[in-house]
C-alpha cells in the first residue's frame, strides 16, 4: 500500500468512527403490569407487517429525552387511563426504557415536566405506541428578569428597590426573624446576584437570594429578634427613561417618622465647615468625576422615598455653611439656600451641588456606626454600584483628600514662628550711658545687667 493510499485509508477510518456518544441517564419506566388483552394483540404479527416488520410490537422501545438548555430536571411520569401508573425523576440528557408496544395499552402516555432554574416549566405527552424515538424539549425564559437591587439605609429606616424588566408580580411572608419575599416568574441577571451579595445594615443582618424554579425568593433576616418593630411597607412604579419597573419593600421603625428627622437635624448640626468645604473639596470633585452623572443625579433627585427629606435637609445645611448662604452649582448656578423656592430649585439638581457629597459623607458619619458608613454614603449616592467598585472610588477620593491635609500641614508648619530659646538680638543700655546698644543674649536677659558671654559651642546662638 503506497503512501498516499495508506493516508486515504486513514482519513475514511476516522470519518467512519461513529460520533461520540452523549452519556444519558437511563431509567426504566415499565409499570409492574401489562395492560389488559385485547384483539389487537391477536392480529399484531399480521398488523406489524404494515408498521415496518414485527419489531415495531416486539422490539425494544426507549425514548432518548433532551432539553434546550441542557440539565433540567425531569418529572416522568406513565399514565394508563388518566391512571399514573408510575413515577420517576432523572436529569437531561436522559434515556427512558418503556415497555415494548405490544405490553403498553392503546392509550398509555409519558408526561414529561422539564424544569431548569430560570425557566418556564414544559410539560409535555408522548404515546407509548407512537414512533417516537427522540425528543428535545425547548425551554423558553421567564418573561421577568431582575437587573439590579439597591439598598438604602439612614437613621434606622432602610428600603429594598427591585428593578425588574416587566411588572413585578410578589408575596412577601412574614418570618419569626425577618420576612421572605417571592417574585413569581422572575429569574435574575449575573449583576442582579452581584448586588444581593454581601447586604447589611443596622436592620438587615442577613439577605440571601435564590432561584427555585421559576420563582426567585429573597429571604431577609433582621437584626432585632423582634421584627415587630418594623412595619413593612410595600410600593411600586416606573422608570420611563430606563423603561424598567421597580418594586420598592421600605422598612419603616414603629418610632415614627418625626423622630427619624429629629436625629438627622442634631446629626446635621454638629456638621462643621471644615467637614465641607477645604481639603473635603477633594472629596467630592474626585467623587463627582468617578460616578456616572446619570446615576448620581437619579440617586439625589427627589423620588418621593424616605431618603427625600433627609436630602433636602443636608441641603438646607449646605447653604448655612456655605459663603453668604448659597449653594453654587458646579455650573456657577447659586441658589439661596433660605428661600423655600430656590431649596426646592437646588433639589433637582443636587447632584451638581459643590460640597454636597461630602457633606453627606459627613452627614452618614454622624448617624451610622463605623462598620455601615461606606454602605449607606453608597446606598446614597450610587445605589446600583456594586461594593468593590463603590469601594475603590472612595479611596481615591479619600486618598487626595488627606493629601491635601498633609499639603496644609506642611503649609502651616514651615510659616508658623518657631518657640525655641534661640539668642535675640535686645537693646539694652550700657552702665553708667544712657544710650542704648545692642546686645545678643538669651531671651530672658534682664535689662541692665551686663550681657553674658556666651560659650563657644560650634554654632550660632547661646547654648
Amino acid at each position: 500500500m503506497t503512501k498516499t493510499r495508506f493516508s486515504q485509508f486513514l482519513l475514511l477510518a476516522f470519518i467512519a468512527l461513529p460520533a461520540t456518544a452523549v452519556e444519558r441517564e437511563v431509567v426504566e419506566l415499565i409499570p409492574a403490569q401489562r395492560s389488559g388483552w385485547t384483539i389487537g394483540r391477536l392480529f399484531a404479527p399480521i398488523t406489524g407487517l404494515f408498521m415496518g416488520g414485527p419489531s415495531y410490537w416486539y422490539g425494544e422501545r426507549t425514548l432518548e429525552i433532551d432539553t434546550h438548555p441542557p440539565g433540567a430536571s425531569l418529572d416522568l411520569f406513565y399514565v394508563r387511563e388518566n391512571i399514573q401508573q408510575r413515577f420517576e425523576r432523572a436529569k437531561s440528557p436522559a434515556l427512558l426504557q418503556l415497555p415494548t408496544r405490544i405490553d403498553a395499552g392503546r392509550r398509555d402516555s409519558i408526561s414529561i415536566r422539564a424544569m431548569l432554574d430560570g425557566y418556564l416549566h414544559q410539560e409535555v405527552q408522548v404515546e407509548v405506541r407512537s414512533r417516537k424515538t427522540q425528543l428535545t424539549i425547548e425551554l423558553d425564559p421567564l418573561p421577568n428578569q431582575l437587573e439590579t437591587m439597591t439598598h438604602t439605609y439612614l437613621s434606622r429606616r432602610g428600603s429594598l428597590k427591585f428593578l425588574t424588566s416587566e411588572a413585578a408580580q410578589f408575596r412577601v411572608h412574614e418570618m419569626s426573624d425577618g420576612f421572605s419575599i417571592v417574585l413569581t416568574k422572575t429569574g435574575h441577571s449575573q449583576s442582579a446576584a452581584e448586588s444581593m451579595r454581601g447586604v447589611s445594615s443596622d436592620n438587615i443582618k442577613l439577605l440571601r437570594a435564590e432561584q427555585l424554579g421559576e420563582d426567585l425568593v429573597v429571604r431577609v433576616q433582621l437584626q432585632d429578634a423582634d421584627p415587630s418593630r418594623l412595619d413593612l411597607r410595600s410600593t411600586q412604579g416606573y422608570d420611563a427613561v430606563r423603561e424598567l419597573h421597580h418594586f420598592t419593600v421600605e422598612l419603616v421603625p414603629t418610632e415614627g417618622n418625626a423622630a427619624v428627622l429629629a436625629r438627622s437635624e442634631d446629626a446635621l448640626s454638629r456638621i462643621q465647615r471644615e467637614n465641607v468645604f477645604g481639603c473635603a473639596l477633594d472629596f467630592d470633585r474626585s467623587m463627582r468625576a468617578q460616578l456616572d452623572p446619570a446615576a448620581l443625579s437619579r440617586a439625589l433627585a427627589p423620588s418621593s422615598g424616605f431618603l427625600d427629606p433627609h436630602l433636602r435637609l443636608a441641603l438646607q445645611r449646605l447653604g448655612e455653611l456655605s459663603p453668604d448662604g448659597l449653594i453654587t452649582l458646579i455650573d456657577g448656578s447659586k441658589f439661596r439656600a433660605s428661600i423655600p423656592l430656590d431649596l426646592a430649585a437646588a433639589s433637582t439638581q443636587s447632584a451638581e451641588a459643590s460640597g454636597f457629597l461630602s457633606l453627606l459623607r459627613a452627614f452618614i458619619a454622624e448617624l451610622e456606626p463605623p462598620e455601615h458608613r461606606r454602605g449607606a454614603l453608597r446606598g446614597a449616592i450610587a445605589p446600583e454600584l456594586d461594593r468593590k467598585r463603590f469601594d475603590a472610588s472612595v479611596e481615591i477620593a479619600e486618598d487626595l483628600e488627606r493629601r491635601c491635609n498633609a499639603r496644609q500641614e506642611r503649609g502651616r508648619s514651615e510659616h508658623a514662628t518657631p518657640q525655641s530659646s534661640r539668642g535675640a538680638i535686645v537693646c539694652t543700655p550700657g552702665p553708667g550711658s544712657r544710650d542704648a546698644r545692642l546686645s545678643i543674649g538669651p531671651r530672658n536677659h534682664r535689662p541692665g545687667s551686663p550681657p553674658r558671654t556666651p560659650r563657644r559651642t560650634g554654632r550660632i546662638g547661646p547654648e
